[in-house]
């Protein structure tokens, strides 16, 4: 028996995530990877290099709060989207029960994170505008417990419209969370809401 066969089913059955990087993009800027282009200076002592960090520290979230204008309640700190994607899907959906709904193109992680954990994908691919197809979304909303929008989003850089954001807020109103993962916000800050 080999260590593949003691993975769950859905584990084994899933397609590694592939970034623009390791597909063999070239160049030395990476916006995919939302990456700052330099160091931080890090202010190093005994006592910070032996101990976990804080989970949820009081001062990034108090800061974060006033930058985008929410109360701290409202933020919670993750180590990267991933991380934030993954607490999301298994806060709120139920293995093998709920679904999870995005809109291709789109960032690979929210499949990639769902299935995982055993959580069904449903997909309504955007129009050709590549705006959501609130129609399809509203048909196959049954069992989706959070819908992800990306935006601006990845990978192609498009910006949902706010009325559309607002309908589809309005259309899952009781039924689902809708995520605005907006990692890319600060190269177009008025698209927010």
């Amino acid at each position: 028996m080999s260590i593949e066969d003691l993975a769950r089913a859905n584990v084994r059955a899933l397609t590694p995530y592939q970034s623009a990087r390791r597909l063999g993009g070239k160049g030395d800027v990476w916006l995919n990877a939302n990456e700052f282009p330099t160091a931080v200076a890090f202010q190093l002592t005994e006592q910070t290099l032996n101990r976990y960090p804080e989970p949820q520290p009081k001062a990034v979230i108090e800061s974060y709060a006033r930058y985008a204008e929410v109360k701290p309640e409202q933020v919670l700190v993750s180590r990267g989207a991933d991380e934030g994607i993954e607490l999301l899907i298994r806060a709120f959906c139920e293995p093998g029960e709920d679904a999870v709904l995005y809109c291709p193109p789109t960032y690979g992680m929210y499949s990639v994170s769902a299935e995982t954990i055993g959580v069904e994908c449903r997909t309504v691919p955007t129009l050709a505008d590549w705006q959501l197809d609130l129609p399809g979304i509203e048909a196959r909303l049954d069992g989706v417990k959070v819908v992800f929008v990306c935006s601006p989003n990845n990978p192609t850089g498009q910006i949902i419209d706010p009325q559309s954001m607002r309908d589809l807020l309005e259309m899952t109103r009781g039924k689902a969370i809708v995520v605005a993962d907006e990692a890319y916000i600060e190269f177009c800050p008025q698209a927010t809401l």
